[in-house]
């Protein structure tokens, strides 16, 4: 069968590539196209546009970004027409993702798959009338989006999350924090505070300023950024320059996790990485900035009014596991103090390890990119 698939971040990318494993174990003759990245792109079928080009978020960056959105979105279009796939597989990503699951149900007769419900449960729940009617069927990988899709009369399939497939081997195979140390002139002795600032360029400048700010006070340790795909060292070197540290801050690539369990503490933007971070048992402090002030903060408290919790980790648990940091409440000061309070052991430290060990039962065993393939492959081969 022929599957077109559209991820929009580094996130979905991976769990995309993961997914079409699967799919070709159950399907030998399957073909790819696909909007993604490289993880995707290593399991074979075309890459017909790298998500970097369009990942894009918030209400300024999107205007600021229109017309690239726009010409993206005509151009996938087009593309799928032109490929005439069986299946059209989104991967979260719901701005551009819903628009083209419209799009397929009224003018291909392709089966429309969501991998990675849209947070619709957190605002705009008003997209569950598109998803209703141009989904054929949706792949939650976070269990309260049972109920809740439920409550709305919308059957869903929760088939575990990917994470848990993608770390937890991480979790019990050998690993030489003093070989990442070696490989990166770090100090093996001293400790590392792991900045994950981000996978887009916006949230990269909105945050790592802030956690730069903070993570450099500490004198005694050794500050080393997760550099994300599709960004390069030259993009991160004029924020650098800002900052003098002793020793300088290093930034790896490619090394997410080796650098998480390296770290002694982490300083992490709300996503996919608090889940990650939390899942390696590195306690951290979850941040996100954003441009004006209190205002758009209250802002957002009216349109996230119906969740309490903004990290994966404090949702999963529905407990403030994580201590998070948002607009202007994001402070170099304020994230000193909260790192500072967890950097080493105490009672708050080993509380918020309990709570990882609580998320991950909630989590289940691992196989979430094997049910996503067999659910998919179920429903094409019954319609």
């Amino acid at each position: 069968m022929k599957y077109y698939l559209i991820a929009g971040e580094a996130s979905g990318d991976l769990h995309a590539s993961r997914l079409m494993r699967e799919l070709k174990q159950r399907d030998p003759q399957a073909q790819f196209r696909f909007y993604g990245g490289d993880a995707m792109k290593a399991e074979g079928g075309v890459l017909v546009c790298h998500y970097s080009k369009l990942a894009y978020m918030g209400f300024v960056q999107v205007a600021l970004h229109l017309h690239e959105i726009l010409t993206g979105m005509s151009r996938c279009k087009k593309d799928i027409a032109a490929f005439k796939p069986d299946a059209v597989i989104l991967v979260d990503y719901p701005g551009f993702n819903l628009g083209i699951a419209k799009w397929v149900k009224k003018n291909l007769k392709a089966k429309v798959f969501y991998y990675i419900s849209p947070k619709i449960w957190a605002w705009k729940e008003y997209r569950l009338k598109d998803i209703r009617r141009y989904v054929d069927c949706m792949l939650s990988i976070l269990p309260f989006e049972v109920d809740y899709y439920k409550k709305h009369d919308y059957d869903v399939t929760y088939v575990g999350n990917p994470t848990v497939d993608e770390l937890e081997p991480l979790r019990t195979e050998n690993f030489s924090r003093e070989a990442f140390c070696r490989a990166h002139d770090l100090n093996g002795n001293q400790p590392i505070i792991a900045i994950l600032a981000g996978s887009r360029k916006a949230e990269v400048m909105g945050n790592l300023p802030v956690m730069l700010d903070a993570a450099i006070r500490f004198t005694c340790h050794q500050v080393v950024i997760a550099g994300a795909p599709g960004l390069t060292a030259d993009f991160y070197q004029p924020i650098l320059d800002r900052f003098r540290a002793v020793p300088p801050v290093k930034i790896v690539f490619g090394e997410t996790y080796d650098l998480l369990r390296s770290a002694q503490v982490a300083a992490v933007t709300s996503g996919t990485a608090t889940l990650e971070t939390a899942f390696l048992n590195v306690p951290q402090v979850v941040c996100y900035q954003f441009r004006g002030g209190k205002l758009v903060y209250k802002i957002m408290e009216l349109a996230l009014r119906r969740i309490r919790y903004v990290s994966l980790v404090n949702l999963l648990l529905d407990s403030p596991a994580v201590v998070e940091l948002l607009g202007p409440y994001l402070t170099a000061n304020r994230l000193y103090t909260e790192l500072s309070r967890i950097g080493e052991d105490c009672a708050d430290r080993r509380a918020m390890l309990a709570e990882y060990e609580r998320m991950r039962s909630i989590l289940g065993a691992p196989g979430a990119p094997e049910r996503a393939a067999e659910a998919i492959s179920r429903f094409l081969n019954d319609k």
